[in-house]
């Protein structure tokens, strides 16, 4: 493999009118780690919300951003390796945006031989040819000729963590929901009712056998104090019972303790539940990856093992449903496949082409979907571009709607394992929202999950909106 040369330009090989450039183009990741680096978090460069209101109305580069490409250019090309950074006088002249190509040159213009004091303009342009930045630069030139092999660094990427923190503050925000916590009869069930209480989230009704949720509770080391319990036999009667309540209304959400998630669904869809409707149930990851510039729903990864199209058709309008009552108007849906073209023999294919004409025909009301769409078509602009595609969808997917349960459960896990996301889960197409964490979710989790039942049912209440 070769490795970059450095070389530079030694002070009695300097010419006034000498000159070199560098060009970069900065994107959002550029000033979010710059900002990491430098400790300059100011609203106007890392917060949207902000800057929409600020001068400019749109989030802007820092202005040492731009001065540092200056730097690299003197310290890499221009004398480079061996220089000496002085002085540098600077003029912000226009502000620098995500996705702005800016040029950093600099030009030769004075030589003070008895101290080897190179002086130097300097300026940097957008990609309009607009100047952004202007000055000078004063250094001391190296002496002797330098070729050295340009060190190999580690991608740096910003890592972002903060996607449910909203979606937690709204959900505080609101009254106490009650939720049926069904057969919590260990003590990390316990913990979990403690925990979404604490958090002013859901008011619990613990409902299993009333010792064994005791004896959780004496194992977790945790009161019981202000709980309400409702005692029955075992695991299959809660399940019944917890659906008996919310076909009352005496419950908004039902959430799984310590029993198999298929014996609570199962109670949820049996004949005259009351609680099944029309729409096909179905599971939805709401995914925190740190690699995504929001958030990303996988649906479905749990439920449906091999949906037929009619069942995706419900799977899609879950998930649009409740992107739509989070606040996004018009939510993005990638139909996933192996290809992004519609191939007779993958099946994939031929029901992501269908859905996306049922979506444009209004059976699939509400967002905007697309495919069939390769999983890089659908994160990247890049992936898209580089293969023609031209679509509302492809590089900014909100919803990855996936062809059956395995795919949706690989994608998922190696979103939560290789690329560190986190994934509340909720269960939607029911009369309301069902909770469904695992053992091995962090608290952070547990609570965002609880966080999006608690909005969903009480934004369907607050809007009037009829049983799904």
């Amino acid at each position: 493999m070769n490795q970059s040369l450095l070389t530079n330009r030694t002070f009695d090989e300097l010419k006034v009118g000498d000159s070199a450039t560098i060009a970069r183009t900065i994107g959002r990741e550029d000033i979010e780690l710059f900002a990491l680096a430098s400790g300059d978090f100011n609203p106007a460069h890392v917060d949207p919300k902000f800057a929409e209101k600020d001068f400019f109305g749109h989030i802007i580069a820092h202005g040492m951003w731009t001065a540092a490409m200056v730097s690299a250019v003197l310290g890499t090309k221009l004398p480079g390796p061996g220089t000496i950074y002085l002085g540098q006088e600077l003029r912000f002249q226009k502000p620098v945006f995500p996705g702005d190509t800016i040029t950093a040159t600099v030009t030769v213009t004075e030589k003070r031989v008895d101290k080897r004091i190179v002086v130097f303009d300097t300026r940097c342009i957008n990609q309009h040819g607009e100047d952004v930045l202007s000055g000078q630069a004063t250094v001391i030139a190296p002496f002797e000729r330098v070729e050295w092999p340009q060190v190999a660094l580690p991608a740096a990427v910003a890592q972002h963590h903060d996607r449910f923190e909203d979606i937690i503050a709204e959900a505080r925000a609101l009254p106490l929901v009650r939720t049926a916590l069904v057969h919590p009869c260990s003590p990390e069930a316990i913990q979990a009712a403690l925990e979404i209480r604490d958090e002013n989230l859901l008011d619990p009704v613990l409902i299993g056998p009333e010792a064994k949720i005791r004896a959780a509770a004496e194992k977790a080391g945790a009161s019981l104090d202000g709980f309400e319990i409702i005692s029955v036999e075992h695991s299959h009667a809660a399940a019944e019972k917890a659906v008996e309540l919310a076909v009352a209304g005496k419950v908004s959400t039902l959430m799984k303790g310590s029993l198999h998630s298929d014996e609570l669904l199962g109670a949820i869809v049996a004949a005259g539940s009351g609680l099944k409707t029309e729409r096909r149930i179905s599971h939805v990851y709401a995914m925190d990856v740190p690699a995504y510039e929001k958030l990303l729903v996988v649906t479905d990864a749990a439920i449906n093992i091999a949906p037929t199209l009619d069942h995706k058709r419900d799977i899609c309008q879950n998930a649009i449903d409740l992107l739509r009552l989070l606040g996004n108007p018009n939510p993005k849906v990638a139909v996933l496949a192996a290809v992004e073209t519609v191939n007779d023999k993958m099946q994939a294919t031929l029901d992501a082409a269908a859905l996306t004409v049922m979506a444009a025909r209004g059976q699939i009301t509400g967002g905007s979907v697309d495919g069939p769409l390769a999983f890089d078509n659908a994160i990247s602009f890049e992936a898209a571009r580089t293969k023609g595609i031209v679509s509302p969808v492809a590089g900014q997917a909100d919803i990855l709607l996936v062809p059956d349960l395995e795919a949706g459960n690989m994608l998922a896990k190696q979103l939560l394992y290789f690329a560190g996301a986190d994934a509340a889960g909720l269960v939607l197409g029911a009369r309301v929202p069902i909770i469904l964490t695992s053992r091995s979710d962090s608290l952070k989790v547990r609570i965002a999950s609880a966080a999006l039942a608690k909005l969903v049912a009480a934004k369907r209440a607050a809007q009037g909106l009829p049983a799904q």
